[in-house]
């Protein structure tokens, strides 16, 4: 069974994924099929799907998945690694650089982690929603706050973290459905739409 996100940061899975056979590959082994099979769907030759198959396997984006008899012939299976890849935030960086910019702001590479942890859970509830008809109780709350200075941040930071930590203690409990709450703060970016 395929993983439900797969995140990629590897500059030869995302050039695989971005090829557009390759893409369409993908999206046809989400469950275990053959070359043969795949170049049926798109009416092209075996030898073509296996060409783009055998490279999206040597990059990481397909694994084998066991064999199948057909007559006198036995056709190796093939999935996808994932129902779904995300483009890490960290694949258009300098790795040297994006290092030491975590190394010095810790914060920030959380929230790096945090997002690509968010991409991947969202995508697992929507697959349960879709899949299962199961619904997913969720809540999201996004606002933009101005601060006048630092000082300001910091003590809004402080307060925050204190309310939280009251509504955790108040409403928690040790038994019970675990959901995870997150707060992110940044600058808000000015050529954010």
């Amino acid at each position: 069974m395929p993983q439900t996100v797969q995140i990629l940061v590897d500059a030869e899975q995302v050039g695989a994924l971005a090829h557009p056979v390759r893409a369409r590959i993908l999206e046809a082994l989400q469950s275990p099929d053959t070359a043969a099979g795949v170049a049926r769907g798109f009416r092209r030759s075996r030898q073509y799907v296996s060409y783009h198959l055998k490279e999206l396997e040597r990059v990481g984006l397909v694994r084998h998945a066991g064999e199948r008899r057909k007559g006198n012939f036995v056709e190796q299976l093939y999935q996808a690694t994932a129902r779904r890849f995300v483009v890490s935030a960290r694949f258009a960086s300098d790795p040297e650089q994006l290092e030491a910019v975590f190394r010095d702001q810790v914060s920030l590479a959380r929230l790096v982690d945090l997002g690509e942890r968010l991409q991947r859970d969202a995508a697992g509830l929507v697959e349960r929603a879709a899949h299962a008809g199961e619904q997913v109780p969720s809540a999201s709350v996004e606002a933009e706050v101005r601060f006048a200075d630092e000082q300001a941040r910091s003590a809004f930071l402080a307060e925050y973290m204190e309310t939280l930590k009251a509504l955790l203690a108040k409403h928690g409990a040790a038994a019970g459905e675990p959901y995870r709450v997150v707060l992110g703060a940044y600058p808000d970016r000015e050529d954010t739409p």
